[in-house]
């Protein structure tokens, strides 16, 4: 069951936040209603993301991953280290700390400049 870029990115910020909210998936993502709304309903009806009521508020759906979700990001995380790990090859690990840093630099200066809604 292969996931879209996108689809990936969802199940994990909900397998890393079990219990988070559309709402939050939004407000972190900067990320259109509709689409985070479409993003997890395909999860969902795919069997990837199950919702229960808050507690507090029964109107407020909490999402975690169910077993089969949490299994398949487990999997494509996996893919991912590896795929890394083998573009990585033959790079010391003093380049790779100082690549890191310049990776953070600029995913820094992208969110400075990111356009407010």
């Amino acid at each position: 069951m292969d996931l879209t870029h996108q689809e990936f990115k969802t199940l994990m910020f909900f397998a890393r936040r079990p219990g988070a909210t559309q709402a939050d998936l939004i407000a972190r993502s900067g990320q259109d209603k509709g689409q985070i709304g479409r993003l997890v309903a395909g999860l969902r009806e795919r069997g990837l993301l199950a919702s229960s009521a808050d507690a507090q508020d029964r109107r407020v759906q909490r999402l975690a991953p169910t077993a089969a979700g949490r299994k398949l990001h487990d999997v494509q995380r996996q893919r991912s280290h590896e795929v890394a790990e083998a573009g990585l090859q033959g790079v010391k690990a003093q380049d790779r700390a100082q690549m890191l840093q310049w990776l953070q630099r600029m995913r820094a200066n992208l969110q400075d400049e990111a356009p407010e809604d």
